[in-house]
């Protein structure tokens, strides 16, 4: 069965142009939920002499008033890492001997083994270099199409990564869901998968014009998308098989990374037989663009 894919082209644009809107509007007024890696906080590692659940860790934080606690095992179930933000009000160099303290009310002897806070300035320079790395990320895809295609090739790839990172963090936006990271490296992961999908559907996009002398470009773009349509599902399926397995038996560390980096599969997925496609017919290439170039001297031998 071949499907039209180009004849959706615009109902695609419609719900990525809505989709797009929605995560612009999110990130402008209520931002990210920004994780302790970068607004900064209290870390607090802590050994206790019998292993115990996080769950109860954290309800008892709660409890004392520790909001939004972060609390992961640290090599055994008996050594934890508890993060908990800046409080207000309050000498943050006090907070992680007040947590053992705390916590020791209700377990008994624990070892203190380490206690830093982690000053804002340092979360805002995390900001920027993370923000840096995505900027420069973009940029380099963009040479290395232009230079394995052509710049309409690179403007629908790059079109295409620009909107799965913008819906990836519209997503955390909207769902309030902790920003670390863990999750910033997932991103420049959705960049790279995104990539190659995108490259496997140039590559055969860029065949059928060479190879093809007659079609419309949209009959060549559907041809060409169908042809690499099994390689792609399966690649996202099996990829998304991983990322499932990491949601649920990985624990909260990697939680977060798993869920980005699953949103990123699927709309890079997507964005790679819509977004990359309709760019390339909106920008009307055309067989010429992708021709080879003549050897020098081959008119002269013809």
């Amino acid at each position: 069965m071949k499907i039209d894919f180009m004849s959706r082209r615009f109902i695609a644009m419609i719900s990525s142009g809505a989709l797009l809107l929605v995560s612009i509007v999110s990130l402008s007024f209520m931002q990210l939920n920004w994780g302790l890696d970068f607004t900064g906080g209290v870390l607090v590692e802590l050994g206790f002499e019998e292993a115990i659940e996080l769950d109860e860790v954290r309800e008892k934080l709660d409890e004392k008033g520790y909001e939004n606690a972060v609390v992961q095992y640290l090599g055994s179930e008996r050594e934890v890492v508890v993060r908990v933000p800046p409080l207000a009000d309050v000498d943050q160099s006090t907070i992680g001997n007040q947590i053992h303290r705390d916590l020791e009310e209700v377990y008994g002897t624990i070892d203190l083994r380490k206690a830093d806070f982690v000053g804002p300035a340092i979360g805002s320079e995390l900001t920027e270099q993370g923000g840096l790395a995505l900027l420069i990320a973009l940029i380099s895809v963009m040479i290395y199409i232009m230079f394995r295609f052509t710049g309409k090739f690179a403007l629908g790839a790059v079109a295409a990564l620009i909107h799965d990172v913008i819906i990836v963090l519209g997503i955390f936006s909207l769902m309030r869901w902790r920003f670390n990271l863990a999750e910033l490296a997932a991103l420049l992961a959705v960049i790279g998968y995104s990539l190659n999908d995108t490259i496997v559907v140039s590559d055969r996009i860029r065949e059928n014009f060479r190879s093809t002398k007659r079609g419309t470009v949209i009959e060549i773009i559907n041809r060409s998308l169908n042809q690499t349509l099994a390689r792609t599902l399966v690649t996202s399926i099996t990829t998304l098989l991983v990322l499932v397995a990491l949601l649920v038996a990985a624990g909260e560390q990697l939680r977060g990374f798993a869920t980005a980096l699953s949103i990123g599969v699927v709309v890079g997925t997507y964005s790679s037989i819509f977004v990359t496609a309709s760019s390339l017919v909106t920008l009307k290439v055309r067989s010429e663009d992708l021709e080879l170039p003549e050897k020098e001297g081959q008119h002269a031998v013809s």
